[in-house]
């Protein structure tokens, strides 16, 4: 049996272990070389989808750069998000689905992000301000949020500190609270979109200015 056989094999542990051991658990099982992420989906499952999630938000979450990444787990937490919207069973493109991932890598990275579950879960309560996650409507403004996230994460800003920390953030306090049921972290969540758009403009503000200040040099 390959390495890679091996890995589409493992289970994820059950839900009695906390996220993070989850987590650690799929971390540690990657193969040594390359992985795909349909064979991450494989292991997670369409029910382990918001634990897929938190799993590829952790390589944003720290200071290194891994090539090919952003775009392919970008692409992946939008389409968990309008998943769970719909209602419907995840569906990834093929060019998604089986790009080669550096597995190498990854690992560092993702060893890295997880101490943000670590903290997450210390303050995280099951069932807490349950009036931000109960009920249709909640679940569509959430899912919403989800997908809001998940594009700013997508942004163009990859080369701008931050720019892709802020929505990761928000992400992973959005799959908490949804897996939790905890209506805090759903607000956390929320609040951290909203710095993240206020972030993003400044920027695009600042580079708008800036741009004029150019020109207006430039014609004189």
């Amino acid at each position: 049996m390959s390495q890679h056989d091996a890995f589409a094999g493992t289970q994820v542990p059950p839900a009695s272990a906390s996220l993070g051991e989850q987590l650690d658990h799929i971390i540690r099982n990657l193969p040594e070389d390359r992985l795909t992420l349909g064979e991450l989906l494989q292991v997670f499952g369409d029910e382990g989808l918001l634990l897929l999630t938190m799993l590829l938000t952790l390589v944003f979450l720290i200071p290194v750069s891994i090539p090919g990444v952003s775009t392919v787990f970008g692409a992946a937490i939008l389409l968990v998000g309008i998943s769970r919207l719909s209602g419907r069973p995840l569906w990834l493109p093929a060019r998604v689905r089986d790009r080669a991932l550096p597995a190498d890598k990854l690992r560092p990275g993702l060893m890295g992000g997880l101490g943000w579950v670590r903290r997450l879960e210390k303050i995280s309560r099951p069932h807490r301000l349950r009036v931000l996650v109960d009920g249709r409507a909640q679940a569509m403004f959430n899912n919403l949020a989800f997908i809001l996230a998940a594009l700013l994460l997508m942004a163009p800003f990859g080369f701008v500190p931050f720019s892709n920390t802020l929505p990761a953030i928000a992400l992973l306090f959005y799959a908490v609270g949804l897996v939790q049921r905890d209506g805090v972290a759903m607000l956390l969540g929320h609040l951290s979109s909203i710095g993240t758009i206020l972030y993003f403009s400044v920027l695009i503000g600042g580079g708008g200015v800036a741009l004029h200040g150019l020109w207006q040099r430039l014609a004189g």
